[in-house]
C-alpha cells in the first residue's frame, strides 16, 4: 500500500535562525504580474552566500574551497509582487564531509509565515581541483549556528 504523501505547508519564522532582507525590483516580476520563478532561486543564493561573507565563512575571491549547487526545489505558496519586500530565512538541515543542505524560507516583510520555501545542497570542493574538500572549521562553525534548536 502506497503511503500518502504530504503537501509543503508554509512555516513560520520561529523555524529559520538567520535573516535577511532583499527589495523587489521592478525587472523581477513577469508577464503575468508576480516575481518569475527563476528570481526565488536567486534570493535564496543571496540568502546563503551573504550570510557565510558576512560571518567570515566564505570567501569567494581567495578561499581554497567554494561551493557548488548540485541540487535545489523550491515550494511556493503566495505570489510576490514588485514592490514587496521580501525576507529570507535560513537554516541548515544536513551537515555532511563535504556538503550541506540550506534550507531557506521567503516572508514578505512582516508576515508571520512563508510565501515560499525551498532548498539547496551545496558541495564545497577544492578550488583548483574541483574535487570534494572536507569543510573548513569556520564554515563547520557558521553552519552548527544554522541548525534549528533541538
Amino acid at each position: 500500500m502506497k503511503e500518502a504523501k504530504t503537501q509543503p505547508q508554509p512555516e513560520d519564522r520561529a523555524a529559520y535562525r538567520a535573516f535577511r532582507t532583499i527589495g523587489t525590483r521592478w525587472m523581477d516580476n513577469d508577464a503575468y504580474g508576480h516575481v518569475n520563478n527563476v528570481v526565488y532561486y536567486s534570493w535564496f543564493d543571496t540568502v546563503v552566500n551573504a550570510h557565510l561573507i558576512e560571518q567570515g565563512a566564505l570567501d569567494i575571491h581567495r578561499g581554497e574551497v567554494i561551493g557548488l549547487v548540485v541540487e535545489t526545489q523550491c515550494n511556493y505558496f503566495a505570489p510576490v509582487e514588485f514592490p514587496q519586500v521580501v525576507e529570507g530565512g535560513l537554516r541548515v538541515a544536513r551537515i555532511g564531509k563535504s556538503s550541506v543542505r540550506y534550507e531557506v524560507g521567503l516572508f514578505l516583510a512582516g508576515e508571520p509565515l512563508t510565501v515560499a520555501k525551498g532548498h539547496f545542497v551545496h558541495v564545497y570542493v577544492d578550488r583548483a581541483t574541483r574535487r570534494p574538500a572536507p569543510l573548513p572549521p569556520r564554515l563547520q562553525e557558521v553552519l552548527a549556528a544554522l541548525q534549528p534548536v533541538q
